[in-house]
């Protein structure tokens, strides 16, 4: 354990001020192509500019290669591969609106580094219950959870700061976790990922100044579903992600097809006089975690992503101690 101290301290530091630094020249590069999106939250016409994918990426490169500098574990390549997979198909659906199916499907592919490197253990560990062995499903279970988590992650980046703010928590809650277990090559090697959301959140919340776009939302959900998958912790780690899942199920639920957010017509917020949000009357727009917390009036949007983070930190606890849990049965 103790050689893993300076391995962790060194890949954190790079995670934490390679997005830090590197963001604020990113925002000036987004700036002069134009690359800007309205943000519909605020009163004013306000033009945020997107995506922040790259300096996201480039924080979980460069400390996922330091990393596997010191441990040369192919199950680090496997993150890192799956996660730049992930973010490629982000940016592409930045540049260029796609079809709802577009992200679910091409996210099957980012899973593929993880079955190459044979990074997995097909037994699933629940809580209390023990092990259970299933080698043919486990390997359909790790061609959905990425597309899962990367879609889940992208559908609650809806507020100013809450998939940056969400992913802080919701990483470093797994981090815990896989300590717990004693796991502790994959505990330092999910670290960075908290660093990385850390440090984008600085730029990301109210008042952001950069949007991370699918490109940065996924890059952030693919990894977390990496470390889940390589790490052995996917219920922990579902738990982690409770609300950002039930955000997800609400949307499909209503919709009842998958549909890209942008492409949706009725909005599930609209604004009052003094532009701040409540939930909306229309029968077409989708249920969303943001429309139920606004059911009991409106709230300003540092309100709303308060609420959200405080459903998180609730579910990592939660996942902490599910965490505890199955440590009694390992």
């Amino acid at each position: 354990m103790t050689e893993l101290i300076i391995p962790a301290i060194i890949s954190c530091v790079v995670a934490f001020f390679t997005v830090f630094f590197t963001t604020p020249y990113l925002i000036k590069f987004l700036h002069k192509r134009n690359l800007a999106v309205q943000d519909v939250n605020k009163k004013d016409h306000v033009m945020i500019v997107r995506p922040g994918g790259p300096s996201i990426i480039a924080g979980i490169i460069v400390s996922e290669f330091i990393l596997y500098g010191f441990l040369q574990m192919n199950e680090i390549l496997a993150i890192i591969i799956t996660s730049f997979i992930a973010f490629l198909i982000g940016y592409v659906d930045d540049r260029k609106v796609m079809g709802g199916w577009f992200k679910p499907l091409a996210l099957i592919f980012a899973a593929a580094p993880i079955i190459f490197f044979g990074a997995y253990d097909s037994n699933l560990s629940f809580p209390l219950f023990g092990t259970v062995q299933i080698p043919a499903l486990y390997l359909g279970l790790i061609i959905f959870m990425i597309p899962i988590t990367g879609n889940t992650i992208n559908s609650i980046d809806v507020l100013n700061g809450v998939a940056s703010g969400f992913m802080i928590i919701a990483s470093f809650s797994l981090s815990i976790a896989l300590f717990i277990l004693q796991n502790y090559e994959m505990a330092i090697v999910s670290l960075p990922l908290g660093f990385v959301a850390l440090a984008f959140y600085k730029y990301h919340k109210i008042p952001s100044k950069i949007f991370p776009g699918d490109s940065g939302a996924l890059a952030l959900g693919g990894m977390y579903g990496a470390i889940a998958i390589i790490g052995h912790v996917e219920i922990i780690a579902a738990i982690a992600l409770l609300p950002a899942v039930i955000n997800s199920f609400l949307f499909l639920s209503s919709m009842k097809r998958i549909v890209e957010h942008r492409q949706i017509k009725g909005k599930p917020v609209e604004h009052t006089e003094d532009f701040k949000l409540k939930a909306t009357k229309d029968k077409t727009a989708p249920i969303t975690l943001v429309r139920l917390i606004l059911a009991a009036g409106p709230l300003s949007e540092k309100q709303v992503g308060y609420a959200i983070f405080k459903l998180a930190i609730f579910s990592g606890i939660l996942a902490i101690i599910t965490a505890f849990m199955t440590r009694l049965v390992i």
